[in-house]
């Protein structure tokens, strides 16, 4: 396992993005894995939508082949290091976005995202962005 995919590569992914979905076939699904964080906002977008148990099948699906992380001591640990050095400079990112990086930073995955602005804060945190990849 080598890469943690941020929520917004899950949801580009199942919407069909070119880029993201070539870089999620060129690897083996044992080298990514999403955090249950992930599956919690995943989730909380199914319920909001008009047809959620088709969407929740579709976000079921998705997920099957990759390895579910839990958000773990070592993670929250990691997370709360996060916030107290971004505060101390005097920024702040969302709670978890938090947890996400945290979780990458513990497990030491590269973390792949397109929101790379917000991340590229974190110290030491490997970023790839697969939807600019192709671009």
């Amino acid at each position: 396992m080598t890469h943690l995919l941020d929520t917004n590569v899950c949801i580009a992914a199942m919407r069909g993005n070119l880029e993201v979905v070539q870089s999620l076939q060129a690897r083996s699904p044992e080298d990514c894995a999403v955090s249950t964080v992930s599956v919690f906002e995943l989730f909380a977008g199914v319920f909001r939508c008009n047809s959620p148990e088709q969407e929740k099948l579709k976000v079921t699906t998705f997920l099957e082949p990759f390895h579910l992380l839990p958000f773990d001591w070592d993670s929250a640990v990691k997370a709360a290091e996060i916030r107290y050095q971004l505060e101390k400079i005097g920024t702040k990112i969302g709670p978890y976005d938090l947890q996400l990086s945290g979780q990458a930073l513990s497990l030491d995955l590269t973390f792949v995202t397109h929101n790379t602005r917000e991340f590229n804060r974190i110290t030491g945190l490997r970023l790839e962005d697969w939807e600019r990849e192709g671009k």
